[in-house]
């Protein structure tokens, strides 16, 4: 199994630009998050990071620079899911699930979805 590197949630929501179309630039990935407040200096940090990280890379052979995801996002996202079940439910599914139906979360569609899941 890959060791994914620790990624932030901040640096999460820039590999999510990235995810969803790529290469792109630096300018690219800025625009593609003005929404956040964050400065476009910020925003380059992060970037760096995360090559920085192996996470991202950049090909220097275009000018500007692109930048494209090293990591697959749904491999990354499963191995995050499984880290968090196992830190917070011993592993168990079931424990987490019940927290769910427990709690009243669920709505019935959820439920009936899980049901098809499972089935």
């Amino acid at each position: 199994m890959r060791k994914f590197p620790k990624i932030s949630d901040a640096e999460l929501q820039v590999m999510e630009v990235l995810w969803r179309r790529s290469p792109l630039t630096a300018s690219e990935i800025i625009e593609d998050l003005i929404d956040t407040d964050w400065s476009p200096k910020t925003i380059h940090t992060l970037i760096n990071r995360l090559v920085d990280k192996q996470a991202a890379e950049v090909c220097k052979e275009k000018s500007p620079y692109e930048f494209s995801p090293l990591i697959a996002e749904d491999a990354y996202k499963g191995e995050e899911a499984r880290s968090f079940l196992k830190r917070m439910y011993d592993g168990s599914l079931n424990m987490l699930v019940a927290s769910f139906i427990k709690d009243d979360t669920l709505t019935s569609e959820e439920i009936e979805e899980l049901k098809k899941l499972l089935g």
